[in-house]
């Protein structure tokens, strides 16, 4: 099914969050017939069902009934993985399964940049945006960071550029969908409780953003790192890698202390890599695949320049909050799994106190053992996953355990504990980080509140 033939068809979306109610709207503006299921509350979606009954768009919450299968297709929501009991029974019934970012790109005009990884996608897609927005350049910034694609895909032109991070479950059910310039920028365990605990499922899904890539389409690719190398040569189209240990005959790399590229034969020196305003090396590749995406959007290398010298980075990751005592704070609840903490105690040449734990996705610790030797003054064990973390570093570190107080979500009082604990556990000149390599859901709904009530205490303390 494709967009034109939609107009009649009865289809069912799954989730009736923004995109899920994003993708209806679209869907019924062509005609469609829509029917939406959610098998939260209506308290959880809110105000999202007030805009259902305000198009006309039948619905329903609370559990996923028989209706949703009198359809010929359904549009799952970004958060809804492929072994949903409702999509699988769905595809033993032979109905077409896609995501809402396959949807929405059938009514995308703009040439599409679709960034991927298992870490760096937000700041990425973020910083691409600033790129362009720098530049003056018509964009959106939009998919699994948001803003549903399918609210802003048919307000684009063709000199325009759709920004989009997308996720492995999004692409699972991709079929069609062709962006101009894709990007992996890296592929490290994480979802391993979603795919089985394969890398190979997990690799295989991330490769799916350039599976119908072709000609002069382009794929910007980390040669640095070994899970990305694994699943490129699979690619149809151009590639142009980026990395920090070797020089490239094109692509971006380091020359002595300044990032340098090589794009259709011109070589540029972008900007000296101690001037890119954002920390890590792990943002040193973002920015060079940032860079690269920029370019082959048009944008020239003095705008890019400026915005590297000026990009702050993004809310929850690595986010300075506040200095108290001589100790700084560092917001970093997007940290959700074992390779973005690894990048992260990378980030300071001083003492980390690191907060740890949460809902564990099959994490393995032991690729921080060196770094937490070397670099961790001690470890705040929380949530959930205490037990695990403790066994993995209770000998690579001093431990502190603070377990659930009490029941409620959000569970202030327990990152309350959290906080003063890591607080108590610093030297003046030390960081204290949330980096918490897991899910949020054991005490808070996600890594944003999670990040938000962090900050809020931080600022509380005296």
């Amino acid at each position: 099914m494709v967009a034109a033939s939609v107009s009649g068809k009865r289809i069912s979306v799954i989730g009736a969050g923004r995109s899920g109610v994003a993708v209806a709207e679209l869907l019924a503006k062509h005609g469609a017939r829509i029917f939406v299921s959610d098998n939260g509350n209506d308290e959880a979606i809110g105000s999202q069902i007030g805009i259902l009954k305000s198009l006309g768009i039948p619905w329903e919450v609370g559990e996923h009934s028989e209706k949703v299968f009198d359809c010929s297709l359904m549009v799952i929501s970004p958060g809804v993985p492929t072994s949903a009991p409702v999509v699988a029974e769905a595809q033993r019934r032979s109905i077409e399964v896609v995501s809402e970012l396959e949807v929405a790109s059938w009514y995308c005009r703009a040439p599409m940049v679709a960034v991927t990884g298992s870490n760096g996608k937000t700041t990425t897609t973020t910083l691409i945006g600033r790129i362009l927005g720098d530049a003056n350049k018509r964009h959106a910034v939009a998919g699994n960071i948001g803003t549903a694609f399918s609210s802003v895909a048919e307000e684009l032109d063709e000199t325009s550029v759709a920004v989009l991070e997308v996720s492995s479950f999004q692409l699972d059910t991709c079929k069609t969908f062709r962006p101009r310039v894709s990007m992996i920028l890296n592929i490290t365990e994480d979802h391993m409780d979603r795919y089985d605990h394969s890398m190979e499922k997990y690799s295989a899904s991330k490769a799916r953003v350039f599976m119908n890539q072709m000609g002069e389409d382009t794929l910007l690719t980390n040669a640095d790192d070994a899970g990305s190398q694994k699943v490129v040569a699979q690619a149809r189209c151009r590639i142009l890698p980026f990395s920090v240990t070797e020089r490239l005959d094109s692509g971006a790399f380091l020359e002595g202390r300044n990032m340098v590229t090589v794009v259709e034969g011109k070589r540029e020196v972008v900007i000296p890599a101690d001037e890119i305003s954002i920390p890590g090396i792990h943002n040193l590749y973002n920015a060079m695949a940032a860079t690269l995406a920029g370019q082959l959007s048009g944008v020239s290398v003095p705008s890019i320049r400026a915005t590297l010298r000026n990009f702050k980075g993004v809310e929850h990751r690595l986010e300075f909050v506040r200095e108290v005592g001589g100790v700084r704070f560092i917001n970093d609840s997007k940290a959700t799994n074992v390779d973005a903490v690894w990048y992260a105690l990378q980030a300071y040449r001083v003492p980390i106190v690191l907060m740890l734990g949460g809902r564990d996705k099959g994490n393995d610790y032991s690729r921080l053992f060196d770094l937490v030797r070397k670099n961790v003054r001690a470890v705040v064990a929380m949530g959930e996953s205490v037990g695990k973390v403790v066994a993995a570093l209770q000998d690579k570190a001093r431990l502190e355990v603070v377990r659930t107080e009490g029941s409620e979500i959000p569970n202030r009082a327990s990152m309350d504990k959290a906080v003063r604990t890591a607080y108590g556990l610093a030297k003046p000149g030390d960081v204290v980080m949330l980096s918490p390599a897991c899910a949020s859901f054991d005490w808070f709904k996600n890594y944003e509140e999670r990040g938000k009530i962090f900050k809020a205490i931080v600022q509380a303390l005296s």
